[in-house]
Parts: structure tokens; C-alpha cells; sequence
């Protein structure tokens, strides 16, 4: 079977490669382009060098994964931190932060945000099936 590269949508779910839902730089609209409904989702691809502004949220929680490159953010109380490929962060919603590209090849990061908690543990498996198994 072929890696899916456009999205496609089935009965109760989307796929897609973030290629395939916008430009070579800035953000990938991945929340538009599954149909995501329950928080936001989107990548970053940013090029060696560059750097977003300073931002908050006036509700919304954050989470960043960083895919690739290694990600510099600089926070409003001064502090920094750096992230290479597997690196994660969870920001506040009103902490000011600022991301940028601190090292020489393309800086994918993928971001969640939501607001109200988390659901709690309500994924369930048929009946007689593990829900992770080797194959």
C-alpha cells in the first residue's frame, strides 16, 4: 500500500501529509484540512534563519512537537530553550513566546491548542482485542 501524500477522508476519519495542505514556508492549515473540530491543529515550516513574533493566547493552551530542525523559543520572562526533532513544549496560554529556526536545515513543528481539560481515558477495543499489539 502507498503512503497517503493528498488528503483523503473516510467513514469517521481524515489523512494527509502536510504537504499537501499549504506553501513551502509559514503554516499548514492541518485542522481545515481534516476537519479537525475538538481544538487546533497546524504545522510550522520555517527556513534556516528565521523567526516568528512574540505571541499569547487568551485562552488557548499550546503544545509543540517538534518533527524536524532544531526550534529556539525565547519566553517573556527571558527565559529560552532549545528542541531538536522529538522535543515537545507546552505553553500557557498567556505566557508570551516566541519560536524560531536555530539551525540550518528546515524547522517542522506541529501544534495543538485547546481550552477545558483534557477528556480522560475513553478509548475502548473490540471485544477480545488488545489496543496495541506487535504485528
Amino acid at each position: 500500500m502507498d503512503e497517503v501524500r493528498d488528503v483523503v477522508e473516510g467513514d469517521g476519519y481524515a489523512a494527509g501529509h502536510i504537504d499537501a495542505m499549504g506553501d513551502r514556508y509559514g503554516f499548514r492549515k492541518v485542522r481545515r484540512a481534516l476537519g479537525v473540530t475538538a481544538f487546533g491543529a497546524n504545522a510550522i515550516v520555517m527556513p534556516p534563519g528565521t523567526s516568528a513574533g512574540f505571541h499569547w493566547h487568551d485562552e488557548q493552551e499550546e503544545t509543540y512537537f517538534v518533527h524536524a530542525g532544531r526550534a529556539r523559543w525565547e519566553f517573556g520572562d527571558g527565559s529560552e530553550l532549545v528542541l531538536g526533532p522529538g522535543g515537545a513544549l507546552r505553553v500557557d496560554a498567556e505566557t508570551q513566546r516566541r519560536m524560531s529556526n536555530a539551525g540550518d536545515e528546515d524547522l517542522v513543528v506541529f501544534v495543538v491548542g485547546g481550552k477545558d481539560g483534557y477528556v480522560g481515558r475513553d478509548g475502548r477495543a473490540r471485544e477480545g482485542e488488545e489496543r496495541v499489539r506487535q504485528v
